[in-house]
């Protein structure tokens, strides 16, 4: 239920901010149908993501219990641990390259529709949804735990030195700085008056630390 408020913030946001700025000279109607279809276009491409990860996890093996959407995004629920460093490396590679190839293929459907005169509420929606599908990817490969990036360098370290515990530690603490990090930067950003950009950097940071000192932790 809490993604309900990040789904309503994004409609909101794009529809009093980026579509009239991006396609002026349409009716409000129309931009809070772009926002509410872009905010359900996130949710369909956060499951995308989450399904990949479960799909490649089940071909190795791994029980996979669902997927949970959240307020900060989405997580596929696995309730062990990776078998092996090659399972891990692809399991979590999953999501990110299913990102990207998503985004490709809506940029340029964006792209098409453009092209063939298609209505440009559609072809911004499309145009919005490829390329925040395109940047998630890139969030999500920064190598910090559990970022999607963060268990891949786990699992190369894993395999360097065949010791999980070490390399959970490395990839963790990885994660930890880079928590600490965005809550740094949203802090600033919130002091000189961008409230909604540096409110989410500093509580997205405060999860990402949270998630990385628990795993620590165990």
């Amino acid at each position: 239920l809490s993604w309900l408020i990040l789904g309503l913030l994004i409609a909101w946001t794009l529809a009093k901010g980026f579509f009239p700025d991006s396609y002026r000279g349409l009716e409000p109607a129309a931009y809070w149908a772009m926002g509410a279809a872009a905010a359900f276009g996130l949710l369909v491409s956060i499951v995308f993501h989450e399904l990949w990860h479960s799909l490649v996890a089940r071909k190795f093996g791994l029980t996979m219990k669902g997927i949970t959407l959240f307020i900060f995004g989405g997580v596929a629920e696995m309730p062990e641990e990776p078998r092996n460093p090659r399972a891990e490396f692809f399991m979590a590679a999953a999501g990110p390259v299913s990102s990207i190839v998503l985004g490709a293929a809506l940029v340029g459907l964006a792209a098409l529709g453009q092209g063939g005169g298609w209505p440009r509420p559609v072809v911004g929606v499309a145009n919005y949804l490829g390329f925040l599908n395109l940047v998630l990817a890139g969030f999500n490969l920064i190598p910090a735990f559990p970022l999607d990036g963060g268990r891949i360098l786990r699992a190369v370290l894993w395999g360097w030195k065949d010791n999980l515990r070490w390399a959970t530690r490395i990839a963790s603490n990885i994660g930890s700085a880079f928590g600490l990090f965005m809550v740094f930067i949203g802090a600033l950003q919130f002091i000189f008056g961008n409230l909604v950009g540096g409110m989410w950097l500093f509580l997205i940071g405060m999860f990402l630390r949270g998630a990385a000192q628990s795993t620590l932790s165990r």
